[in-house]
């Protein structure tokens, strides 16, 4: 090898080392950063012409990589849209919330927060793509297999629900010392599908022994007790107790319909529970406790909601964005799909931590948390850097010490040289 060939070696030496301490030094300024892959540097050995010949000369090249499929420590927090990813699998986002599915990225930064437009974007400013479903958390997409079913989760456009009342239960004591022909009344509350509340009164008649009719009248506003608010259709009902005073019998089937709501909501199918027929569960007939005859102990429920404002928006480890209402309704909107690759290593850095797919890392597939080969979601959790100072500083002792040596190399040339040249002159 010539002394040229020496000192251009020891050239590339030099820049190999430059470019691994850069790398660590990448890694250390990024260990506290959520998601970041270590950058590792490897070294490869270039040869030109045969080698031991004398026009051979040797170099040394540096190539880098980070660990795609490396998982960092996955740490809770208290925020709710926060999510991390537990082994394969990326975020799919982009950087404009309208933009064509070809513009969407990958990252596992799963740090989402609501920004002042009401989307879910991450720390590197980074929309979140979801699939939008139904109430019931089903996805409405027609192709789950590619990106264009995709879009990016916005809250503001979720406005208050309400919650149409459709099962009433009830519960009291008819008394069993009440004459016939005897009369009493109660009332039950039920909300219509625009979150408006109505009562509807009861009038129970002992009809013969161990007999009732139940009677229910239109539903009036529960706000001012007296407006008539829609029409009801059903019964009367004939209702019989056993000698035990359980419920024997209801007929017809106690159920009932409300129409032509005041307030424009919807007409309305209401089930009546009293109990179970030979049980004590609901309605019952016992002797009066009071001196009063009246029916008593009565309690009803129904499971309807007033119109309630948005609350808060939680992610579960199914990957399924739920809206909270302040009713205490709960209603999903959204599917977070997990974005996997054959070569996840292959993938092409945009930025920070996300990263743009291409033919070296193969096909992307979009598959629920913890199928297809997806990992499985942790919900108000991040994912931390993988980077381990310790092994950082050691890599960092051996690379100075191999510039160092490279260094020297390029002062031992550059005296022979000037020998050579002092032999010249």
């Amino acid at each position: 090898m010539s002394l040229s060939a020496a000192l251009s070696t020891a050239v590339s030496g030099l820049t190999a080392q430059s470019r691994a301490l850069s790398a660590i030094s990448e890694n250390i300024a990024n260990s506290s950063t959520t998601a970041y892959k270590t950058t590792d540097v490897y070294f490869q050995t270039l040869v030109s012409g045969s080698k031991g010949s004398a026009t051979s000369t040797s170099a040394v090249t540096a190539k880098s990589s980070q660990g795609m499929s490396v998982q960092g420590t996955i740490s809770s927090t208290s925020t709710a849209t926060n999510i991390a990813i537990q082994d394969a699998g990326f975020f799919v986002v982009t950087a404009n919330p309208n933009g064509a599915a070809s513009e969407d990225m990958y990252t596992r930064n799963g740090s989402f927060e609501k920004d002042a437009d009401g989307y879910l974007v991450n720390t590197e400013g980074f929309y979140l793509m979801g699939w939008p479903t139904d109430a019931d958390g089903n996805v409405l997409a027609s192709n789950t297999n590619d990106l264009t079913g995709l879009s990016a989760i916005n809250l503001s456009s979720i406005g208050g629900t309400a919650k149409a009342t459709s099962t009433i239960e009830m519960t009291a004591n008819v008394p069993a010392d009440a004459a016939t022909g005897a009369s009493y009344t109660t009332s039950m509350q039920l909300i219509d599908s625009l979150g408006v509340s109505h009562t509807v009164g009861q009038t129970w008649t002992k009809t013969a022994t161990n007999t009732w009719e139940l009677t229910l009248s239109d539903p009036v506003l529960t706000s001012d007790g007296t407006t008539t608010s829609g029409t009801l259709t059903g019964g009367p009902y004939t209702v019989t107790f056993n000698t035990d005073g359980s419920l024997g019998s209801v007929t017809p089937a106690l159920d009932f319909t409300v129409t032509g709501f005041n307030s424009g909501a919807a007409d309305s199918t209401i089930a009546l529970d009293i109990g179970d027929i030979g049980g004590t569960d609901g309605v019952t007939q016992y002797a009066s406790t009071s001196s009063t005859l009246g029916l008593e102990n009565v309690s009803t429920e129904q499971d309807g909601a007033l119109y309630g404002e948005l609350s808060g928006i939680t992610i579960d480890s199914d990957g399924l964005v739920t809206a909270n209402f302040d009713n205490g309704i709960s209603l999903a909107i959204f599917q977070i799909p997990i974005a996997t690759f054959s070569n996840p290593n292959g993938l092409t850095l945009v930025s920070g931590t996300t990263y743009d797919e291409n033919t070296a890392a193969g096909q992307v597939h979009l598959n629920l948390p913890g199928e297809g080969g997806a990992g499985s979601l942790v919900a108000s959790a991040l994912e931390g850097s993988t980077t381990d100072i310790a092994s950082e500083f050691n890599k960092m002792i051996i690379a100075q010490q191999a510039y160092s040596a490279a260094s020297q190399v390029v002062s031992t040339a550059g005296d022979m040289f000037d020998t050579l040249m002092q032999a010249v002159r």
